[in-house]
């Protein structure tokens, strides 16, 4: 069930050179529902608290192949992105 809406989706060029169109997908639909992944107890708090007033909303997972990637969505839900830490 989705929780917010994320915008415009877009994924960055090592995102898409890096991850599957399935594990993007998943993860998506994952960040919508709440499921913000491989991050610690406060940093899923800290997503909790953003979720109720309207900030940045970050999630963190690992592709099939163990690469880490992050799904942000931006505090005015307009666009969630797809990236590789390194391309923050």
């Amino acid at each position: 069930m989705e929780k917010f809406k994320l915008g415009q989706v877009v994924a960055t060029q090592g995102a898409l050179k890096e991850l599957s169109r399935e594990e993007i997908s998943g993860a998506l639909s994952r960040h919508a529902s709440g499921d913000w992944g491989d991050l610690c107890k406060s940093d899923k708090k800290e997503n909790e608290f953003a979720l109720k007033e309207g900030f940045r909303i970050l999630s963190a997972y690992k592709s099939g192949k163990g690469k880490k990637f992050w799904v942000i969505t931006e505090a005015d839900r307009s666009a969630t992105t797809v990236l590789l830490p390194e391309e923050y």
